[in-house]
C-alpha cells in the first residue's frame, strides 16, 4: 500500500494554512509547503509566510530557506518536496502539502518531470525587457501560444512569469511543456496523494485579500523591501513576486501610494481567479467549502482519509 500524502491547496488567502496546522494536530502531521515566494529569505510580509506562533508548533518544510538571489526551479521545488516527504514518513508522521503554485503541486502529485535547464539568464533578460514594452506581453503570449497552443489555455495573458516559463522551456529543450508534461505523467507516482481544494465565494475572497493586503501595509511591508533593495543586489524573479514589484514601482516614483495599495489589491486578486482556474481543472480534487468552520473542514478530510 502507497504512504498516503494530503495536498491542500486553494487561492491565496482562502485559508490553507489555518486549515493545514488544524489537520496536522489531529493526524500527527507536519507540513510541506508549496509556495514560490515563501520559499525567500527575509520576504515575510508580502508573502503572508507563516509565523512562529501560527505554526504551533508544527514543523514547516520549504519555508524561508533560499536566498531571494538563487533561483528555484519546479525541478528544485519536486527534488525537495520528495525529501521532506520521505524525511516526514520515516518519523512515521503523515506529510501535508500545502500551497498555491499550480505548478509546484502538479510537478509533485502527477510525477511531472521538468529537466533541469541550463539556466539561459540572457534569453531571460531579454523576455522580461520584452514584456516592459508596449504590447510586449502580449506578443509574448502569442509566441508562447504559437508553440504550445494547449498550455496557453490555463494561462492568462497577464501572466509574465508562466509565459516567460513556456518560451524558456522550448528554447532549451525542444519540447513543448505540453509534451513534457504528458511523457511524465505515464510514470507511475510512489505515493497515494489525496487533494483537497479550499473553495470561497468570489466576493467574500476579494474582501479577505483587500483586508490581508491592508494588513501587510500596517504591518510594515514598505520597510521590508527597503531592506530588502539595501541588502540584496539581485533578485529579479523574487522581485516580481505581489506585492514587491508594486511597491519598487512606488519607491520608483511611477505610481503614488495609493495607486501602489490598490494595485496589490487589484493584482492579488487577479491571482487568486488565476489560481481557482487552475485548480478548477483538476478533477482529483475534493473540494471544501471554505466559510466552513476549520473543526468541519479537518471533519471531512478525515473522513476521506479512512
Amino acid at each position: 500500500m502507497k504512504p498516503k500524502v494530503v495536498v491542500i491547496v486553494g487561492p491565496t488567502a482562502s485559508g490553507k494554512t489555518a486549515l493545514s496546522i488544524e489537520l496536522a494536530k489531529k493526524i500527527n502531521g507536519e507540513i510541506i509547503s508549496a509556495d514560490s515566494m515563501q520559499i525567500y529569505k527575509d520576504m515575510n510580509i508580502g508573502t503572508a509566510k507563516v509565523t512562529k506562533e501560527e505554526t504551533q508548533g508544527i514543523k514547516h518544510y520549504l519555508v524561508d530557506f533560499i536566498s531571494p538571489e538563487q533561483r528555484y526551479t519546479v525541478s528544485d521545488f519536486k527534488k525537495d518536496s520528495n525529501i521532506a516527504i520521505k524525511e516526514i514518513l520515516k518519523k512515521e508522521k503523515t506529510p501535508i502539502v500545502v500551497g498555491g503554485t499550480g505548478l509546484y503541486v502538479n510537478s509533485l502529485i502527477y510525477g511531472i518531470e521538468y529537466q533541469d535547464m541550463k539556466f539561459d539568464e540572457k534569453y531571460r533578460n531579454e523576455l522580461m525587457q520584452k514584456a516592459k514594452t508596449e504590447n510586449g506581453l502580449e506578443l509574448l503570449w502569442n509566441m508562447a501560444n504559437d508553440i504550445d497552443p494547449e498550455a496557453m489555455k490555463k494561462i492568462s495573458k497577464n501572466d509574465e512569469k508562466r509565459i516567460i516559463r513556456v518560451l524558456e522551456i522550448y528554447k532549451q529543450t525542444g519540447k513543448t511543456k505540453t509534451e513534457q508534461e504528458i511523457l511524465s505523467r505515464q510514470k507511475d507516482t510512489e505515493y497515494d496523494f489525496k487533494i483537497f481544494g479550499i473553495k470561497v465565494e468570489r466576493e467574500k475572497l476579494y474582501e479577505k485579500i483587500n483586508h490581508r493586503v491592508d494588513i501587510m501595509i500596517n504591518n510594515g511591508l514598505e520597510e521590508e523591501v527597503k531592506n530588502l533593495l539595501a541588502k540584496y543586489n539581485y533578485f529579479p524573479t523574487a522581485m516580481q513576486g505581489l506585492g514587491y514589484k508594486e511597491v519598487v514601482q512606488y519607491f520608483e516614483g511611477k505610481i503614488n501610494r495609493d495607486e501602489m495599495i490598490e494595485k496589490i489589491k487589484q493584482e492579488s486578486r487577479r491571482y487568486a481567479k488565476r489560481q481557482m482556474t487552475w485548480f478548477r481543472r483538476n478533477k482529483d480534487i475534493i473540494w471544501l467549502d471554505g466559510e466552513n468552520n476549520l473543526k468541519n473542514n479537518v471533519n471531512i478530510i478525515l473522513e476521506e482519509l479512512l
